[in-house]
């Protein structure tokens, strides 16, 4: 329904909260295209200065991306994504998966002791459906499913602030992901993951937590003397 209001500050609020909640539910999920100025005008009922107020204030927070001649485009689904997404875009690409393995390997010790049979079928869903999208050879659909199970490993340790300093970072994590299938899928790239949920389900932290210790070192990284090097 159209959004009124007496006073034109307080539309802009109202228009920014819908369209935050709209890619916070994943109705505009991340990468995404959002609709266009005159759609958002019809959609809402307000004016089109009350909507680019709104899109620019969500692009200043690092929800959105306005990229002249293309569109407006999914950044982030908070503020802190933002912030993050801005602050590590040009970061050392080890330096992210260090980040990463640290996060991921706690999360998966605390899954297999945490874990229920509702977090395991979910898990188990999510693992065929990342073999799928390699089946498939489908690059972009590999990174989705790659991404998606592991936060729901992550989401599985049953610690709120975890997951969601996780979930801030998705967008980081999905971003190298990216970079590291940019050239396809190669066999000698693939990480099993099967592994790692056997010892989840099994309750065992330890194991857990090596198998997830290696997962963000799958792809090459030059060290510092210049040289490349495969930390698995």
């Amino acid at each position: 329904m159209p959004l009124t209001s007496p006073r034109r500050s307080a539309l802009a609020d109202q228009v920014i909260a819908q369209l935050r909640a709209q890619i916070t539910s994943g109705e505009w999920p991340v990468g995404s295209r959002i609709p266009t100025e005159p759609e958002l005008v019809e959609q809402l009922g307000v004016a089109r200065n009350t909507v680019r107020e709104a899109v620019r204030a969500l692009a200043h927070n690092g929800l959105l991306d306005i990229r002249q001649g293309s569109g407006t485009y999914v950044l982030a689904t908070s503020e802190l994504a933002g912030v993050m997404h801005r602050r590590f875009a040009d970061a050392d690409p080890l330096h992210v998966a260090e980040l990463r393995s640290a996060l991921e390997t706690k999360a998966a010790w605390l899954a297999a002791e945490r874990r229920t049979e509702q977090d395991l079928k979910q898990i188990d869903a999510l693992l065929d459906r990342r073999e799928r999208a390699w089946a498939s050879g489908d690059a972009e659909a590999f990174v989705e499913a790659d991404a998606t199970l592991h936060m729901a490993v992550v989401a599985a340790s049953h610690n709120d602030v975890l997951e969601e300093l996780y979930a801030d970072l998705g967008g980081v994590v999905r971003q190298f992901l990216h970079g590291d299938v940019k050239g396809g899928l190669r066999p000698e790239a693939y990480v099993d993951h099967a592994r790692l949920v056997e010892a989840i389900r099994a309750g065992n932290g330890e194991r857990a937590a090596a198998e997830a210790s290696t997962h963000p070192f799958s792809c090459r990284y030059a060290d510092r003397s210049g040289d490349t090097r495969t930390a698995r």
